[in-house]
């Protein structure tokens, strides 16, 4: 998240202990920073407090899970009533069939929904579902697209110039070391927001291809956005090709009532969810169409795809899951979007006062200060704003911000229901400041 902190002595010492016990002392890469983490130790609405007792408004709320913030009182009510009533068990529970009523009643393609445990595992069955019903194993995916932790659809996340080859074709490129190419010679990768060189591509691979995946909203949680035009043209070509289109909205969901496809009038065949449907707890989620979904069912004897696990719609998910969705009302959603575009208004007054090099975007709950002079428009272009210092400002930037009590995401700020127009204005504060101190360095 950043790659620079200050040097905090009990997170210190909490981190010798973990690197004796976890390789290089982390679980999750995304979470490195030099010389250590910072350790929390509590939250409340919008704000987390350190083990060093700092005290900071959480614009990251858990890779933007937390819609609510922490602490919400229905949503610890809830916890509370349910871990003494029932945390698991083989027998399912009414909170999973609320919860999925809830999601087909407002995400315009689920008709049905499947759960799971998270966001990874929804993009690993839905490419499941995907082969099983069009019968055809390879994907598409968008280069630098990311769908979690998952080999297949890792591929060509973060290619470089050295192997990423022709912009009108790009190769596919592992992520990990030792990941089979039989694994990469599954995927086709496409070039974002190049309609003609992405459709020809999936009409040469027409034969091949059976699944086509795209967060609808954001590349790489933060930069690019796929064009409308973009997207509208992947609905077209999936359905005349005969391949099943799948919304990646584990991220994107909360841009909306009915999540970015609600918001941009494009509906897929089946959509992976997670993050804001479980309320802060860990959960995954597949929706789809009948048609789609009916790869599952058991009417005519063993499904087409089996699909189970020991923790898989636990009522503990399902319960907080229901709670925390049934709060975010079209009336919830709208004071995210006017919190959000009184800061976004803020942050380009605070840009242009300073001078600053840069745009601000956003939607609703996600807003982004980007550091570069021109919008970005795909994963290399991307990739040549970080040659010429795109990453280095925004740590530089994110470290004064932590200074400012204000912890984000890249200097991307992701709104919850916890926060006020005061949370707003004090963060305007700190950015001004903190912008001004960057200056001067």
């Amino acid at each position: 998240m950043s790659t620079q902190a200050s040097y905090a002595p009990n997170s210190a010492l909490l981190f010798e202990r973990a690197k004796q016990v976890m390789p290089s002392g982390y679980t999750r890469h995304m979470a490195v920073t030099n010389p250590h983490p910072v350790y929390a130790e509590k939250a409340d609405g919008c704000w987390i407090t350190d083990v060093e007792g700092n005290k900071r408004i959480d614009y990251v709320n858990n890779f933007s899970a937390l819609i609510h913030g922490h602490n919400k009182k229905e949503i610890t009510d809830i916890v509370t009533s349910q871990v003494s009533c029932l945390i698991s068990a083989i027998l399912p529970s009414e909170w999973e069939i609320k919860l999925a009523e809830l999601i087909t009643a407002r995400i315009p393609s689920c008709e049905q929904v499947r759960f799971m445990n998270s966001g990874t595992e929804a993009v690993m069955i839905a490419v499941k579902a995907g082969r099983a019903y069009s019968g055809k194993s390879k994907i598409a995916k968008m280069e630098g697209g990311y769908h979690g932790q998952f080999d297949l659809t890792e591929t060509s996340f973060q290619p470089n110039p050295g192997n990423w080859g022709s912009e009108n074709a790009p190769n596919s490129v592992a992520y990990t070391q030792g990941t089979p190419k039989s694994v990469t010679d599954e995927v086709v990768i496409l070039p974002l927001n190049n309609i003609e060189a992405a459709r020809a591509i999936l009409r040469a691979n027409a034969d091949d291809i059976g699944t086509v995946i795209i967060d609808p909203l954001r590349l790489q949680l933060g930069m690019v956005e796929p064009d409308l035009d973009y997207l509208e043209m992947l609905r077209e070509e999936t359905e005349a090709l005969g391949m099943v289109l799948v919304f990646d909205e584990v991220f994107s969901l909360r841009s909306s009532y009915g999540g970015t496809q609600g918001l941009r009038g494009v509906t897929p065949d089946l959509t992976a969810m997670g993050k804001i449907i479980g309320g802060g707890m860990p959960i995954g989620g597949l929706g789809g169409k009948k048609e789609f979904m009916s790869v599952f069912a058991l009417d005519d004897g063993d499904p087409k795809v089996k699909h189970s696990g020991t923790f898989t719609a636990n009522p503990m998910s399902m319960a907080t899951g229901y709670v925390g969705m049934s709060l975010m009302t079209p009336e919830a959603f709208a004071e995210l979007d006017r919190l959000g575009e009184k800061l976004r208004e803020g942050l380009r007054k605070i840009a242009g006062d300073l001078g600053v090099v840069g745009h601000v975007e956003g939607v609703g709950s996600l807003n982004a200060l980007i550091m570069h002079e021109a919008p970005i428009k795909n994963y290399r272009e991307f990739v040549g704003a970080v040659q010429a210092g795109f990453l280095d400002r925004i740590q530089v930037f994110h470290q004064l911000l932590l200074e400012q009590r204000l912890l984000t995401m890249r200097g991307g700020f992701i709104l919850s229901t916890a926060m006020t127009d005061d949370d707003i204005d004090f963060t305007l504060e700190g950015v001004s400041k903190a912008l001004t101190q960057m200056q001067a360095l």
